[in-house]
């Protein structure tokens, strides 16, 4: 599921719509998803937001629902400069978010085992701070490669 050319690192971007368009805009190329996938991602995250605390350090994980998907994908942006995404926990409150997790998932039934497979990431700070350090794509696929996502 893991696709090297939709790992984007240091991106620059001001808000989080900026970040779903790239993101967004490459798994359409590389055919992922459907022409209908990003809007449907901004509209659920205007109204589902998906940004997350993990402790002192922010991600989002942004998706729709599976008709907008080809194939199952993840796309992920190491921001250059934090991004404000909302909470998913508390929607009013902005978080300067630093990952994005942008998920393409086919299978409904396969939603809830990815998200497992990404909380197990979230879980891991020194990861995350290593894959917002990453400098090369190679080094972020290797360190996510062992875990499945």
């Amino acid at each position: 599921m893991l696709d090297a050319d939709l790992l984007v690192l240091d991106l620059e971007a001001e808000t989080s719509r900026e970040v779903i368009e790239h993101l967004g805009r490459l798994m359409r190329e590389k055919e992922y998803v459907k022409d209908s996938y990003v809007e449907a991602v901004l509209t659920r995250e205007s109204t589902l937001p998906t940004g997350l605390s993990i402790g002192n350090f922010y991600v989002a994980i942004p998706h729709t629902d599976s008709n907008h998907v080809n194939r199952s994908t993840i796309g992920l942006a190491a921001l250059k400069k934090p991004v404000a995404f909302h909470s998913m926990i508390n929607p009013e409150e902005s978080l300067a978010v630093e990952l994005v997790f942008l998920l393409a998932i086919k299978d409904p039934g396969m939603q809830v085992q990815t998200l497992k497979n990404l909380m197990a990431v979230f879980q891991n700070k020194e990861l995350l701070m290593a894959l917002k350090a990453a400098k090369t794509r190679e080094q972020a696929v290797e360190l996510l490669q062992s875990l499945a996502v």
